[in-house]
């Protein structure tokens, strides 16, 4: 069966590395509220999830087979906030296509994260473990997946956690940017997770449409439902600035940073609570579809070449910065 593919959010970093493991599926058709750097205008459909009419409208048109849905309101703090906003995103528009999806009989792949957990604790989160996000991007990712779950519609929703790539905002990028400014960073230590890449969790997506031997929706149907996708092993946002900062100098970056003071939550304020347990139980992945996902630190350097490439501009002609909320840092100057 030829399939036709809308994605929604090709701009963002998710986005982007789901354009390239798609295309194997069948035919794609991406859209985007902003274009991606390296994008040409006439290869997406502008859409802003937002816009409930706009977003049903393109959804009849195109008609597709499979609705994956990598596009979020992912600003932490912003969504303190602007909690409307970040609901017609989060919340709101993947209940449009889950009900969209349901009337074209079509599949719907949906991404979330591990906020929709308080972080107590120290045992990995399981897919059935009781949520309760402290805050309001939590809350709202959390009602999208409910939208999904209580519409009936086939679908595969992958929680992942601390994502990066080498586009858009992301801390790996952060940390390379201030690490060829400063010589001194505090970052903070109590929080623990998995970083996971873009690249990552779009390969994985691939891997298991790919299993469907005839309808995707009748796969996952079957097989689909709420699974957690992230890398293997933890550690917190400090150690992975460590590593960031070891694989740059490796790579021949002239880096200014000499010291990464570790910083406990309680002393770096922001707006909105985050979890200090991150940590996802990924055995339903793997005993469901045989996928074994790589050591973090293993992801991370195989990624770094193409992050180094694009990000370039961050230590070899460093302009001062602010630091943005949403980062688990303090720079020193």
């Amino acid at each position: 069966m030829r399939n036709r593919i809308l994605l929604l959010g090709a701009g963002g970093q998710l986005g982007c590395e789901l354009a390239r493991s798609l295309p194997a599926l069948g035919e794609v058709v991406p859209t985007a509220r902003k274009p991606a750097a390296a994008t040409a205008p006439d290869e997406y459909v502008r859409l802003n999830i937002a816009d409930t009419d706009a977003l049903r409208r393109t959804v009849r048109e195109i008609r597709p087979t499979v609705i994956v849905n990598a596009a979020a309101y992912t600003a932490v703090d912003a969504a303190e906030a602007d909690p409307a906003t970040a609901a017609a995103v989060n919340a709101l528009a993947p209940a449009v296509l889950a009900e969209e999806s349901r009337r074209l009989d079509a599949a719907l792949v949906h991404y979330s994260t591990d906020y929709v957990f308080d972080g107590a604790g120290y045992r990995p989160w399981r897919e059935d473990d009781r949520t309760g996000p402290l805050n309001e991007y939590g809350r709202t990712k959390l009602a999208g997946e409910e939208a999904i779950r209580a519409a009936g519609v086939a679908h595969l929703i992958l929680r992942t956690s601390w994502l990066y790539s080498p586009r858009g905002h992301n801390f790996v990028r952060t940390m390379l940017r201030l690490g060829a400014e400063r010589p001194e960073l505090r970052v903070v230590a109590d929080q623990v997770g998995a970083p996971t890449s873009a690249r990552l969790v779009a390969r994985v997506t691939a891997e298991i449409l790919a299993r469907a031997t005839g309808s995707i929706a009748d796969f996952l149907r079957e097989r689909g439902g709420t699974l957690h996708a992230c890398c293997a092993g933890t550690t917190s946002w400090r150690g992975l600035a460590e590593e960031t900062f070891r694989l740059a100098r490796a790579a021949g970056s002239p880096l200014r940073v000499g010291r990464v003071v570790p910083l406990a939550s309680s002393e770096y304020p922001t707006a909105a609570r985050r979890p200090l347990n991150s940590r996802l139980d990924c055995s339903r992945l793997a005993n469901r579809f045989g996928v074994r996902l790589p050591d973090w630190r293993t992801e991370l350097a195989d990624c770094f070449p193409e992050i180094i490439a694009t990000a370039e501009a961050a230590w070899t002609n460093p302009a001062p910065s602010r630091v943005p909320l949403a980062s688990p840092v303090r720079a020193q100057q």
